[in-house]
């Protein structure tokens, strides 16, 4: 499974550094910030899907790497804009200078904004969608709604509106299914266009990536109580500083252990209709739920 992972990030990574181009009229210091905001990108988990839900469902890796870095190019701009002081105000990114304290609160705007732009360019270019455009239509659909108000932004929307509230559970859901799931629920329909595969195959594919999404922001507040700053990258116990409403302060620490340990299972599950292909996935949903950053 490692060594699996492992050259799905190289490719990704070799591509995204490909895919920000150098600059000819001045406008390196946005490029670089870009690139700075890609390079120190953690675990990659969304284009990693893509790659897999491509394979899996008999596609080639090769048609999927520029869907996979134009889905990784938009969450990277969200992180851009999450951390500016409008947002969230953090200073650190996965233990690095979050991109506006490196480079000003403008180039970041900028960056982020460059990075949004460019993944639809991305998308509209690849090798596949060139060969396919009706592909390229839905695949440039579906990462728009996904990102958009109707998916991560909405998300975003409705974080805010709740700041220091008490939310329910039920308003929690909807703004980890929107702000975090969206984008991971999209790696199933960008791999799975990719790949062409029928109705079945894309519903078994979503509907992990549903319960994965979900998994991955439960295990993300749980770290926020028990996890170690050194291996997040940034502080812990700001979700209780803020007042802010997690699943550890609904359901209690053990209930939200037990509540991504049932995600997992159920993705597993889901993802069961490809057999032994499916290793992989399974392998991944583990880590993931088990991980510690």
């Amino acid at each position: 499974m490692n060594q699996r992972l492992n050259e799905y990030i190289g490719i990704i990574n070799r591509r995204l550094s490909e895919l920000v181009p150098e600059c000819d009229f001045g406008e390196d210091i946005v490029h670089e910030a870009m690139k700075y905001s890609l390079s120190i990108g953690g675990k990659r988990i969304r284009p990693v899907l893509v790659l897999e839900f491509c394979r899996i469902c008999g596609g080639s890796i090769e048609d999927a790497v520029d869907f996979a870095c134009a889905l990784e190019m938009v969450h990277t701009y969200s992180l851009i804009h999450d951390d500016l002081p409008c947002m969230d105000d953090d200073e650190l990114r996965r233990g690095m200078p979050a991109c506006h304290v490196k480079f000003g609160e403008a180039y970041a705007l900028l960056a982020g904004d460059g990075l949004l732009t460019r993944a639809f360019g991305v998308l509209a270019n690849s090798s596949v969608s060139r060969k396919n455009p009706t592909v390229a239509v839905n695949a440039v659909s579906a990462l728009s709604y996904l990102s958009g108000c109707n998916g991560m932004i909405g998300g975003q929307v409705i974080d805010l509106v709740n700041e220091s509230k008490e939310a329910t559970i039920e308003v929690l859901e909807t703004l980890d299914r929107l702000k975090t799931g969206a984008l991971i629920r999209c790696s199933a329909v960008l791999g799975c266009l990719c790949a062409g595969a029928d109705g079945e195959k894309t519903a078994a594919c979503v509907k992990f990536a549903e319960k994965i999404g979900h998994a991955f922001q439960v295990v993300d507040d749980i770290l926020d109580v028990v996890g170690n700053e050194q291996e997040l990258g940034k502080p812990i116990g700001s979700d209780a500083d803020n007042n802010k409403s997690t699943y550890v302060a609904l359901l209690g620490l053990e209930k939200s252990k037990e509540l991504a340990v049932a995600l997992t299972d159920e993705a597993i599950e889901a993802i069961g209709y490809f057999g032994e292909e499916a290793e992989f996935l399974k392998d991944l949903a583990v880590k993931l739920t088990k991980r510690s950053n």
